[in-house]
């Protein structure tokens, strides 16, 4: 595996066991835990004006910070979405300014797209042919179309509550997939079971490789460089098995080595109440989550009862001095047809627990009237428009 010069080598979350970078590695050999990439931070040399120079038209553009060289990368260029100026849900929420960080303009249409092309770029660099995971729906999508452009068969279980369309998008891509009846725990156990029966396949679930987050991490890189490196006051993202708030946190304590900023944004958690398993254990001041027996919300994308980044999102939450919040599915459902109609940006269900989130921290007090708040977007409304339909039908709209 050729991987960057900058990255030295992986480091286990749990034990602080490293593991060379250049051996193809999923879970830390000694203690099962969570892999992180670890780079040489002293040899970039990277500052705002050298950023400010280069065009801005991928994730790539910040590849020194990144596992693989661009020129390596199995890419569609993904990344560089668009920071989105809301004026008028800032009125409503009483803010100086609401923006929303698009990641529904990715080429599959979610954050999703950024996770595979670092992930399925590893597995191309360890000469591996299969590539496999369990997903909630927007990820079997995404790596699926990457393993597609790289050459790799993508072995994707689903549980047959995803949506229709990226079930249709997983046989367009050309994976092979498998829809398990229930939710996504049983898409999971699953794929535990076929992951045992095939020695061959590289695990791509999350955090069962160590270069999912490494691409999440890219949409802070973006959006503090969008507000020329001014931190925002809060930072609100869907939480499910929390690649994405564990990429963000990760990026913001890079850009603070670089001294590209001097303080992380506030990061918030916002998750249905169906299943808010992050929300709970911070509630309690838990350092570790406990699993929800019984989940049950219309989100399927955040219905992620056990997830494996749960202890690293936490920590996230904790050391931004941001928190956590859970809302119920019709106020979510709201939130999503709201944005839609009042600044015509198309958030799937899941990704419109963020906006939900945000209204009801306005709620509790928790902004004051001058504040910048940053809605992350994880995923383009078209993906599960019947939801929405769907309730503005039950409205009698």
């Amino acid at each position: 595996m050729e991987t960057n010069e900058t990255l030295l080598d992986l480091e286990c979350i749990d034990c602080g066991e490293t593991v060379d970078a250049e051996t193809a590695a999923a879970r830390c050999p000694e203690c099962g835990g969570i892999l992180d990439p670890v780079y040489d931070y002293d040899a970039i040399d990277l500052d705002r004006e050298t950023l400010a120079s280069r065009p801005r038209d991928s994730m790539w553009r910040y590849e020194e910070l990144l596992p693989f060289a661009r020129e390596r990368a199995v890419t569609t260029n993904e990344g560089a979405t668009p920071l989105v100026d809301c004026g008028g849900l800032a009125a409503e929420l009483g803010v100086e300014r609401v923006l929303f960080k698009d990641e529904g303009r990715n080429p599959t249409g979610s954050i999703r797209d950024r996770e595979a092309a670092v992930a399925v770029t590893a597995a191309a660099e360890a000469g591996v042919d299969d590539v496999a995971l369990p997903a909630a729906g927007d990820a079997g999508q995404a790596v699926t179309a990457y393993a597609g452009r790289a050459d790799l068969e993508a072995h994707v279980y689903l549980p047959s509550r995803a949506s229709h369309t990226t079930k249709s998008m997983v046989n367009v891509h050309g994976g092979e997939m498998t829809v398990v009846g229930g939710r996504f725990p049983d898409a999971a156990g699953a794929y535990e079971e076929a992951l045992a029966e095939h020695d061959g396949w590289e695990p791509l679930s999350a955090f069962d490789t160590p270069y999912r987050h490494e691409g999440a991490k890219t949409i802070l890189f973006e959006l503090l460089e969008d507000l020329e490196w001014t931190t925002p006051d809060a930072v609100v993202v869907p939480a499910g098995d929390g690649v994405a708030l564990a990429g963000l946190y990760k990026a913001g304590t890079e850009l603070l080595e670089l001294g590209l900023i001097d303080e992380i944004p506030p990061l918030y958690a916002a998750q249905a109440e169906g299943c808010a398993p992050i929300v709970e254990a911070f509630d309690v001041d838990a350092e570790a989550h406990e699993p929800i027996d019984h989940p049950d919300t219309i989100c399927g994308e955040i219905e992620i009862p056990d997830p494996a980044g749960g202890a690293l999102v936490l920590e996230a939450l904790r050391a931004t001095d941001g928190g956590a919040v859970a809302t119920d599915d019709d106020a979510i459902l709201e939130a999503g047809i709201a944005v839609a109609k009042g600044e015509g940006l198309e958030m799937a269900p899941s990704a419109a627990a963020a906006a939900s989130g945000t209204w009801e921290l306005g709620e509790r007090g928790t902004f004051d009237g001058d504040e910048t708040v940053v809605v992350l977007n994880t995923g383009a409304g078209n993906k599960e428009s019947d939801v929405l339909r769907s309730h503005l039908m039950g409205k009698g709209i």
